[in-house]
């Protein structure tokens, strides 16, 4: 629950966000305008955290090559790129 707390408040998810890595995955198609996110930190948490860790950069992943796609076919729908650190 920390990790999805974090992401929250990270990413100003409103308080009905369902804190699991489908409701992050929903909110960032609906709701994120970003065309570039910036993760600090990522390698420096808890190793527990290790395998959430890894499936919400897969989910990050996912979403930045729907993006490129959509904005291949739209011309007003930017792509999305994200850095982890």
């Amino acid at each position: 629950m920390e990790l999805h707390e974090r992401i929250k408040t990270a990413f100003g998810f409103p308080d009905w966000y369902g804190k699991n890595f489908d409701a992050f995955y929903d909110l960032l198609r609906s709701e994120c305008s970003a065309e570039k996110l910036m993760i600090k930190g990522f390698y420096t948490v808890n190793k527990e955290l290790a395998p959430s860790l890894k499936i919400m950069a897969d989910i990050l992943e996912r979403f930045s090559e729907e993006r490129y796609v959509q904005s291949r076919e739209y011309n007003d729908i930017l792509p999305f790129d994200y850095e982890i650190e």
